[in-house]
This record gives C-alpha cells, sequence and structure tokens, in this order.
C-alpha cells in the first residue's frame, strides 16, 4: 500500500480517518485486545459518500478491503493482511431518526447495540435482538452475521428485525433501499442479499431497524432438572403456558454451570452444581398486575410436575443480571477454556442429547477424561454454543475436534453456523451444510456483484471467483 495511495485516503477522509505507518502498533484486531491489527492501513469514513469513494478508489486500484465493526467475532471474519485495507465504521455512529408511530429506528453501521436499545426505550420501544457483546458489537456487525441472541424466540434474528439497507457495493455504488415498511412485495427484497453475507457482496452503512413495544413486566428464572427428557418437556409446557410472553429458554448443560457458576470463583451461585441441566426462563408482559403472580405460577407448577429438581425465581434487576451474567459470561469461558475451540451449532431439539453424548464421548476417547466439553445455548431456537478443549492441546487436535463437532451435523440436518458467521474458522467445513447447488449460487452471486474479488477476500469462501 503505497504513500500515494495512503494521502488519496487522506484527500477523502482528513488526516483523522486514516491510520499507517507506526500508528497501527496500537490497533486492536480483536475485541479482548488479545491481537494486533494486521491490516496495511485503517480507514475510518464519516458517512455513506465517503465510503462510496474509497471503494472507488480501491475497485480502481485493485486494493482488498476488510470491514470491522466491534470487533466481538468469533470467526475471525475481520481478520486483515497487510495486504489489505481496513475499512472500520468507528466514526459512523449516529442514529439519525426514531419513528414512534412506525416502530422504526434509522442507524448508521457503527452505532453498539447496546446505544441503539437505549435509544429504543427512551420512545417506549425496544431494538429487541440482544446478546452479550451489546456494548461493544455494532448493528453493522450484527447485520453482517445476521446475528441472533437471547431472544430469538419471541423476536427472531437480526433479519426479521431489518426493514432496510444501505450498502456500498465493491465498484463504490451506492444501493439505498432505506425500506420502513413493514409490508413491501414490490419485488426482489434486496436487502436479504447483505443480510449474513459477512461483508463479501457489499458494505452496510446505514439500516433502518424495526422497534417493538417495550414490555411493562419482565420475569425471570433459574431452574434446574435431572435429564434432558424433563428439558424438553420443560420447554414444551412453558411454551404452551407462557405462550407468547415466552422470551428466551436457555440451557447449560452441568458442564457448563459447573465450571462457570461454582467452580471460577467468577459468581455466587444461585442453585448447587451437581443437577444435570440449568434451564434460564424469561418471560414479559404487558400487565404488571398478572404477569409476575402468572410467572410464579407457572414456574411453581413444575417443580410439583416433577419438571424441575429446583429453581429461584429473580426477585430484582440485580439478581436477573446474576442470572443473566452466568450465561453470558464469555470471557470466564474463553479463560477457562484455553486453549480450545468455541462452536456456534444448529441442530434439531430432538437430537441434542444424542449429539452431546456422542461428542464427549468421542473426545474422552481421543484425548482422555483430562480433556473438557462444555455446553450451552439458545435452546429453544435450536442453537447451542460448545467449547472443547483437548489435552494436550495441538493443531493437530484443533483440526481433529472440528472433524468430531462437524461431520455429525450433516447426518441430522444440523448446522456448522447458527448465528457467528463463516469467516475464516469454518469455510473449510461449509458443505457440511450447504449443497453444491447452494454453493454454486453463493459463488455466482460473489462474482457478480465483487468480481475483482475485493471485498472481505478469503471469508466465507476461500477462492470465490473459480
Amino acid at each position: 500500500m503505497n504513500a500515494e495511495f495512503i494521502e488519496s485516503l487522506r484527500e477523502i477522509c482528513g488526516d483523522g480517518g486514516v491510520i499507517a505507518g507506526e500508528d497501527l502498533a496500537t490497533r486492536a484486531g480483536d475485541w479482548r485486545g488479545l491481537t494486533k491489527c494486521g491490516a496495511g492501513a485503517v480507514v475510518r469514513p464519516r458517512s455513506t459518500e465517503e465510503v462510496s469513494q474509497i471503494m472507488k478508489l480501491c475497485h480502481e486500484h485493485g486494493q482488498p478491503v476488510v470491514a470491522a465493526g466491534g470487533l466481538t467475532g468469533l470467526v475471525n471474519g475481520t481478520d486483515a493482511t497487510s495486504d489489505q485495507l481496513q475499512i472500520s465504521f468507528e466514526r459512523m455512529r449516529d442514529i439519525i431518526s426514531v419513528d414512534p408511530a412506525g416502530r422504526t429506528m434509522t442507524v448508521e453501521a457503527g452505532v453498539p447495540m447496546q446505544a441503539a436499545q437505549e435509544e429504543a426505550r427512551k420512545h417506549g420501544l425496544i431494538y429487541a435482538v440482544d446478546l452479550g457483546a451489546r456494548g461493544s458489537a455494532t448493528i453493522g456487525g450484527n447485520i453482517s452475521t445476521n446475528a441472533g441472541g437471547n431472544q430469538v424466540v419471541r423476536y427472531g434474528m437480526t433479519r426479521d428485525n431489518v426493514l432496510g439497507l444501505e450498502v456500498v457495493l465493491a465498484d463504490g455504488t451506492i444501493l439505498s433501499s432505506l425500506n420502513s415498511l413493514l409490508k413491501n412485495n414490490a419485488a426482489y427484497d434486496l436487502k436479504q442479499l447483505f443480510i449474513g453475507s459477512e461483508g463479501t457482496l457489499g458494505l452496510v452503512t446505514r439500516a433502518v431497524l424495526r422497534l417493538h413495544p417495550a414490555p411493562l413486566t419482565t420475569s425471570t428464572a433459574l431452574l434446574a432438572t435431572e435429564d434432558f427428557a424433563q428439558v424438553e418437556e420443560l420447554f414444551r409446557h412453558v411454551s404452551g403456558r407462557l405462550g407468547p410472553m415466552l422470551t428466551s429458554f436457555e440451557v447449560m448443560w452441568q458442564s457448563h454451570y459447573r465450571m462457570i457458576a461454582v467452580d471460577s470463583g467468577r459468581h455466587q451461585s444461585p442453585l448447587s452444581g451437581e443437577h444435570g441441566y440449568y434451564i434460564i426462563i424469561e418471560a414479559s408482559g404487558m400487565d404488571p398486575d398478572r404477569d409476575e403472580p402468572f410467572f410464579t405460577e407457572v414456574m411453581g407448577g413444575l417443580i410439583e410436575k416433577g419438571l424441575a429438581s429446583d429453581a429461584v425465581i429473580a426477585s430484582s434487576d440485580s439478581q436477573r443480571q446474576a442470572i443473566w451474567y452466568i450465561r453470558e459470561d464469555v470471557e470466564g469461558i474463553l479463560s477457562a477454556m484455553a486453549p480450545g475451540v468455541t462452536f456456534d451449532i444448529s441442530l434439531p431439539i430432538s437430537t441434542m442429547e444424542s449429539y452431546i453424548d456422542n461428542l464427549v464421548e468421542a473426545v474422552n476417547r481421543e484425548w482422555g477424561s483430562d480433556s473438557r466439553v462444555i455446553t450451552f445455548g439458545h435452546l429453544g431456537d435450536g442453537n447451542l454454543h460448545l467449547g472443547v478443549a483437548p489435552r494436550p492441546w495441538s493443531e493437530e487436535a484443533h483440526r481433529r475436534t472440528e472433524e468430531l463437532v462437524y461431520r455429525p451435523l450433516e447426518a441430522i440436518g444440523g448446522s456448522l453456523s447458527a448465528e457467528h458467521g463463516i469467516g475464516l474458522q469454518k469455510r473449510d467445513w461449509l458443505h457440511v451444510s450447504r449443497n453444491a447447488g447452494e454453493l454454486a449460487v453463493m459463488k455466482l452471486l460473489k462474482r457478480t456483484l465483487d468480481p475483482k474479488g475485493l471485498l472481505n477476500p478469503g471469508k466465507v469462501f476461500a477462492d470465490a471467483q473459480n
């Protein structure tokens, strides 16, 4: 990346808009600060128009680019090399407008999720996509991976909460489709091409988000059960009793709960660590006089019916947060498992018990009982997160772990990525979840929209140009 090219970037974004040379040493490559930015330079546009000018320049010079948001991804989807330009959206953080009547919010791509949530609350509304990295993760990043999070069972994925997008294509063309209508069936819904495409088809610069009425009540419980059949029956029962009030149904296997809530010293455990499974159930509604007593009645009935061995209901917001922190303590998980591998998979609920039992058996058979497998996730929407730490650790063990996790998914109709995306980590296994016809069409879209292969090269597909 020569000096003349860098100077052209400065002409577009100003001196403060370009970071190059020795100044790059202070740039982190991930949200934990464990790696450094590997890009040849970082450019920080302030508007869609500047992003467009940057991409026109890059298209002219054949310069590959990698888009970066909050760097909270877990599949190396924003990793950049010295011959690549990183486009950071950290200066595009404006919440442009909120329409309370239409229940929409228009934001720039660099707006953190939590900022959007807090702004919606000011209008008696919520942006319903929610996850543990809410303070750092950006709306653009969420869109690029079609993030899910904790409330999918009620509100859906990011895809279900985006009405319109503005996108800059590889050649600098601005595709503005800032639709704010809930119903708009005028031919192709082009935004769907870019949601979940991980910045490989275009760069999202603005979005119209769908909002929902803010619930007036939120009730949260942590329950314990002894076997997975109880977990399945519990989900069926509370889904029927709570109906549309059910917002979250999260499950932690004992392996996760003991490690984080009991052994780590990072939490005060609300329940003993001797049970087989731990479930967070959260419901929200609009009737303060009815909702909380009804929730308590439903939870009490679960123990009477033998569907739960023990339970605690949060009586304050601090208790609610403490329960959720056990589930969302990603730093604690990564620290306790290191070195290890994390996975994000989807599979039918009916196959979960046997799949996890077979995986644990395979890991123990391969490396012995000193190895570790932890399981937790959004069971209500079929999404599990796994941590596997083979001992002794090696890159060969890493590759073998991926094989043990991914290969069985093909036979049961599972997916190797529920909400984290493909990035670099999963691209060699994409065939497990997508057939040859699907992959061919995906590559055709990539070649059509990015014929020079400039956008996030090497991610999702090693080489989509062939």
